[in-house]
């Protein structure tokens, strides 16, 4: 009796064993901390007990810039995972490393998967589609810029938020003349400052389309539009109006605390912001324009960051990462996304579900983005920027906007030596990649 046990056991395992070899293992590099890192092994886990034949299993790596390096490392050594979450500034790097990456609209093809590009909101797809318009990487959390403001502040002063730079001024009078000391901060200068202000006035930051038609591109950002800009927060930064607070999202803490009652960012930074305010509400707007530039502004764009697929991996291993995208790109998996972190939901079922549920009732200003993204067609200065080396041209803007708000450097200066020290680095890109 007792050997009949055993033998059962034996069996038992055995089919376990053969079990768990005939199940593909995926491994997927994210960039994603804390709660937006267990969301993620939240759609991984659901996705594993949806079907048995493939598991995904999410690997924390650090940040974005971490994470990508870690896997061009990766890559050289022959340990490369099959899916990598890149930021948006590293495409023109990833779509450079031929033979490293394997591109989703091909991957559909071979595995037969059914995938239909036009599903997503064109102003994300074009981002990380080729000048056929393919699809390269798969979109996953995509946001842009939008301005929150202090609610509360805002009642007191009498004022509602400014549409136009124009009015930024004087908004932010009325407040400091109501005991606010700080008119409005920003996060991630370059992005929005630069980026997200040179396609809202339709005018590129670079040559080539942004880089899109050719990686022989030049920035241009000293050019007036920019300088005029930097200039009139240099100014307003002597009188309260403007405080700089950091690179990224280092200038959050102003806004929490109530100090500055206007805050530039991510409209991923939604959660975030309803999570660490106390004591007064808040409101979601889009970016400010200014009037004598452009009558009627062009969309804003994309930050966030794809989903890569690396070559060098079995044929079974990529009919699982097709199956996975396939998943990903369901309208419950997507909006459920967008609805807990504040990221764009990047499909039209998505964002049709999303208001279909009432969301966006109940959650007053998390269409303010999707509005802003997509009431008008972008045009090749609004659909993105696809330049070589971004990571370290972001690094080289970032120190000279610093210089103009220490007032070591005028605007002038700042972006003249930015575009000149930035078109080093694109030449480097454009030479190594001819």
């Amino acid at each position: 009796m007792k050997l009949n046990k055993l033998a059962g056991v034996s069996s038992l395992l055995l089919l376990c064993s053969g079990y768990a070899q005939a199940t593909t293992e995926i491994e997927w590099w994210h960039a994603m901390g804390g709660n937006l890192g267990e969301k993620v092994n939240e759609i991984a886990d659901k996705f594993n007990a949806s079907q048995t034949e493939f598991v995904v299993k999410p690997v924390y790596k650090g940040n974005y810039t971490e994470t990508m390096t870690g896997a061009v490392a990766a890559f050289r050594a022959k340990q490369q995972p099959e899916i990598v979450q890149v930021f948006e500034v590293g495409t023109a790097t990833m779509m450079s490393a031929k033979g490293a990456i394997y591109p989703v609209y091909e991957l559909m093809k071979d595995t037969e998967t059914p995938f239909d590009s036009s599903e997503y909101l064109s102003s994300v797809a074009g981002y990380y589609t080729d000048t056929d318009g393919n699809m390269l990487s798969m979109p996953f959390n995509s946001s842009t810029p939008v301005l929150y403001y202090n609610k509360d502040l805002f009642a007191k002063a009498g004022v509602t938020p400014p549409k136009t730079w124009e009015e930024m001024g004087d908004v932010a009078k009325k407040l400091r003349d109501n005991g606010v000391t700080c008119g409005f901060t920003t996060g991630w200068q370059s992005w929005v400052q630069i980026e997200n202000f040179g396609a809202r006035h339709n005018q590129p930051i670079a040559t080539a389309d942004n880089g899109f038609s050719s990686t022989d591109a030049k920035l241009q950002i000293n050019n007036k539009p920019f300088v005029k800009h930097i200039n009139q927060l240099a100014e307003w930064q002597k009188d309260g109006t403007f405080k700089y607070g950091g690179r990224r999202s280092d200038s959050a803490p102003l806004f929490y605390s109530g100090e500055c009652a206007m805050y530039m960012n991510s409209s991923a930074s939604y959660a975030g912001i309803k999570g660490n305010v106390d004591g007064f509400e808040f409101g979601v707007s889009q970016l400010p324009y200014y009037e004598s530039e452009i009558k009627n502004p062009q969309n804003s764009i994309i930050g966030g960051a794809t989903l890569w697929v690396l070559q060098g991996h079995d044929k079974k291993d990529y009919e699982g990462v097709a199956e996975f995208f396939k998943f990903m790109s369901s309208s419950d998996i997507q909006a459920d996304w967008h609805q807990f972190t504040g990221y764009l939901p990047i499909t039209h079922a998505a964002y049709e579900q999303s208001k279909k549920e009432g969301f966006y009732d109940k959650n007053p200003g998390t269409d303010v983005a999707i509005t802003q993204m997509t009431s008008v067609e972008p045009t090749p200065a609004s659909k993105g920027i696809r330049l070589g080396n971004f990571v370290q041209i972001r690094d080289v803007i970032n120190e000279e906007l610093e210089n103009v708000w220490s007032g070591d450097a005028t605007a002038q200066e700042a972006l003249d030596k930015a575009v000149k020290r930035s078109n080093v680095l694109l030449a480097k890109f454009a030479k190594a990649n001819k």
